[in-house]
């Protein structure tokens, strides 16, 4: 194909997890929510179509803005909103990353960050986890060109997490900005909040999609010090937030009560899979998401991947070079969890 850059020809481009549209699943493939967002937010969405939509929505999407700075303990011009925590990604890479120099990011972690790099025409530099999924001393070293460094914490596909200390000796190690993406961090102890207090080399990036159940919304938002916020609102698209997902957004926020209430039957079944996990053999990790990465020591797991898709039972099955494959289970429903064990237990 004529005209097209050369790095969107060579590129494979980003492969979401499986979304049958057709047929009844159960779904633990993508680390959704199973459960119903807090009421609030349905009630906020029919209101703002009794308003209408006919206008453009609030660029800056304050009312959101107002209230989770209320909830976090910042000011409002110490957050970006963008079209789900991706976009937010995007942003940030376009920020800070030119054509031709370096994005840093650990390896096994998100893909969409080593697509990102190629999207901008630059170089991703993969640092392997250790084998215990601690961060090995290269992610902090100096590199020639190197302008911006991803950190996913909690980890995807392990669900391991690095504590505020331990982020803190890279962020002061590495020279450039570091993004913090805690996509998780509401099914997780600690968070890296007040470290953006610290340094103004740190973001934190955020999404409603996991831990407030909103993930068909698509919301997610950025925290950092307002001088960033000030140039990342350059790069943003305009309206890069529509007038429902804001004010189903900002509901969900205020629903505080529904966020501890959801939290608690996530982490009791968390609990619950993990150990049933390792019963059967799996090397079940201890998670600190709302899934859990299952390597089995004893068989391949590909085929019970397999089987299970062909009983309709949706996990991820996850494969990288230099490390053993596994199945990466999202917490689903008592009900979800049970019939999927129940199928494993028949396999293993």
């Amino acid at each position: 194909m004529t005209h097209v850059r050369e790095e969107i020809l060579g590129m494979a481009g980003y492969t979401p997890g499986e979304q049958p549209q057709a047929g009844k699943f159960i779904k633990l493939n993508t680390n959704e929510n199973p459960y119903p967002p807090s009421a609030q937010v349905t009630q906020a969405i029919r209101r703002a179509l009794d308003s209408g939509l006919a206008r453009y929505p609030d660029p800056l999407c304050d009312s959101f803005r107002h209230r989770a700075a209320e909830v976090l303990g910042v000011d409002p011009d110490w957050i970006l909103c963008g079209n789900g925590s991706d976009d937010i990604l995007t942003i940030v890479t376009r920020a800070f990353v030119a054509p031709g120099k370096k994005l840093r990011l650990p390896f096994p972690s998100y893909t969409l960050y080593h697509t990102l790099a190629q999207l901008q025409g630059a170089v991703s530099e993969a640092i392997p986890f250790r084998d215990n999924w601690s961060l090995d001393e290269k992610f902090h070293s100096h590199t020639h060109d190197l302008q911006l460094a991803f950190l996913p914490n909690p980890n995807s596909p392990s669900g391991t997490l690095l504590s505020p200390e331990e982020i803190r000796n890279v962020l002061e190690q590495l020279p450039c900005p570091l993004l913090i993406d805690e996509a998780y961090v509401d099914f997780a102890t600690t968070d890296c909040l007040a470290l953006v207090r610290e340094n103004e080399r740190l973001m934190i990036s955020r999404t409603l999609s996991k831990s407030y159940a909103l993930a068909g919304l698509r919301f997610g938002f950025l925290i950092a010090q307002p001088q960033v916020i000030r140039q990342l609102l350059k790069v943003k698209d305009s309206y890069n937030c529509d007038t429902l997902s804001i004010a189903g957004a900002t509901a969900a926020i205020d629903d505080q009560r529904w966020l501890a209430e959801n939290r608690a039957k996530v982490l009791a079944t968390r609990e619950r899979l993990t150990k049933a996990l390792s019963e059967l053999g799996f090397s079940a990790l201890p998670s600190q998401a709302n899934f859990v990465w299952s390597p089995h020591s004893g068989r391949p797991v590909q085929p019970l991947y397999e089987q299970l898709k062909s009983n309709r039972i949706l996990v991820r099955y996850m494969k990288y070079e230099g490390w053993q494959d596994g199945l990466r289970i999202s917490v689903g429903t008592d009900e979800q969890i049970d019939a999927c064990l129940t199928l494993l237990k028949s396999m293993v």
